[in-house]
């Protein structure tokens, strides 16, 4: 700040700086003659993405065959940084192939590793890879048919990071603004593997503990931050800002009472009943479905979209399930 205060009227100096916390800046720092201008700058659309792959792919030797706008629409939530490590990972692959140049296959196989993790050599037996089919088909099914989810682009039961399977969706543009009816049914799709596995083997694995924590999670933020309940009304009961280096209770007081606290708990508790139980719904009354779609994982590891369809494409709401969302 010292320095920042010593240039004089005459000096043509502009200085800029960027950050990703502003909410941890100096209030000092923020001062008129200082800095005085903010832009926020973020992450790029559709378009956008499409111009920066292009630009970092001009670097590499690439196939003139690839579909730039398809990439685009599935590289929804990634920053410019994260298309050039794309690139980049697309490139290594390429040369560890023994390829000439990248192509659409590279890019898309360097994508699911960032987006999908690492594959990993880890050996399941027999009992473990059904109970994995029968969970990510619990969750493909469900965001098959729920009609505001975001339709299913691929599903595995390859392990990758941390996960023993994935199904990964993308949205069908990219989102600004989330609606109750898409965040409803997102819910249906966290909760559907476990249902899945609940109906099928009768007991529910460990493996559902990272949907149970995303789904409680969203349900909390739906009815204590965005209004999205039946006692609470049109109020938010969210911290106005997170402190992630210091623990939630420590750093910030909460600023409503227990009894609005147990309220929100209870709340939280039955959208995540009512949402379970139109998972559990689905996949009943589409159990024929449900079945060969963990067949068909069983058999062949992994499913895009059009593998998928062909499995699915008789699958329907049950009308009791329709009429309710």
């Amino acid at each position: 700040l010292s320095l920042m205060d010593g240039f004089s009227p005459e000096e043509s100096v502009v200085v800029m700086a960027a950050t990703n916390r502003p909410d941890v800046l100096d209030p000092a720092l923020l001062r008129p003659g200082r800095f005085d201008r903010k832009l926020v700058l973020q992450l790029p659309d559709r378009r956008a993405r499409e111009e920066i792959i292009k630009i970092h792919a001009a670097r590499v030797r690439h196939s003139e065959n690839i579909d730039w706008s398809s990439l685009a629409r599935r590289t929804a939530g990634f920053s410019g940084a994260d298309l050039k490590n794309l690139v980049n990972e697309a490139a290594l692959l390429t040369g560890r192939e023994g390829k000439k140049e990248v192509d659409l296959d590279t890019l898309e196989l360097a994508r699911d590793k960032i987006v999908l993790g690492t594959e990993r050599a880890l050996l399941l037996n027999e009992e473990q890879k059904k109970i994995v089919a029968f969970h990510e088909a619990g969750h493909t099914l469900a965001a098959w048919l729920m009609p505001h989810a975001d339709p299913p682009e691929k599903v595995t039961i390859i392990p990758r990071g941390r996960a023993l399977g994935v199904t990964e969706q993308l949205p069908r543009d990219d989102q600004y603004s989330l609606q109750e009816s898409y965040l409803q049914d997102r819910l249906v799709v966290m909760l559907a593997g476990r249902s899945s596995e609940k109906l099928v083997f009768g007991e529910t694995s460990s493996g559902a503990e990272n949907d149970l924590e995303q789904a409680t999670r969203l349900a909390r933020k739906m009815v204590g931050s965005w209004g999205m309940n039946s006692r609470l009304g049109a109020a938010s009961f969210s911290s106005e800002e997170d402190h992630v280096f210091l623990g939630r209770e420590v750093a910030l007081p909460r600023n409503f009472s227990e009894h609005t606290a147990q309220l929100i708990d209870d709340e939280v508790r039955e959208l995540l009943g009512r949402q379970q139980e139109v998972a559990e719904n689905i996949l009943r009354q589409n159990r024929q479905h449900l079945d060969a779609l963990a067949q068909a994982l069983l058999s062949e590891e992994t499913l895009g979209r059009e593998a998928i369809k062909a499995v699915l494409q008789e699958a329907k709401m049950p009308e009791s399930t329709a009429e309710a969302v």
